[in-house]
């Protein structure tokens, strides 16, 4: 990847479509996809260029706020690693479902980073 370029962490829950969003970005399937929760547990990262600019995209596993699984908090932590490095904040929500009281919780982490 190329250095100094800024960096979009894709954040949200588990099955909201990040690794979709991602691979659809980086125009190949570098993600796993899958209907059952939890597949992505480690970043992803991918060099993209979309709408005429270059950045480098972070795809994360979902993030259940306030779970104290062992799974769960490591896979919340990876992502919390993501969003430190970004530059920028991609909140992804399931469209379909609309917003979820995890939904809120996380956004409410995320809008504490003072990040866009």
């Amino acid at each position: 990847m190329v250095e100094g370029l800024p960096v979009v962490a894709v954040v949200g829950r588990p099955n909201v479509g990040k690794s979709t969003f991602f691979n659809r970005v980086i125009g190949s399937r570098v993600a796993i996809v899958d209907d059952q929760p939890g597949v992505t547990r480690d970043r992803n990262f991918a060099h993209a260029d979309w709408a005429g600019r270059s950045f480098r995209i972070v795809d994360t596993g979902g993030v259940v706020e306030g779970s104290d699984v062992g799974m769960d908090v490591a896979i919340r932590d990876q992502a919390m690693i993501a969003v430190e490095q970004a530059d920028v904040i991609l909140f992804l929500v399931d469209g379909k479902t609309g917003v979820h009281p995890l939904d809120e919780r996380l956004a409410e982490v995320l809008r504490k980073s003072d990040k866009p």
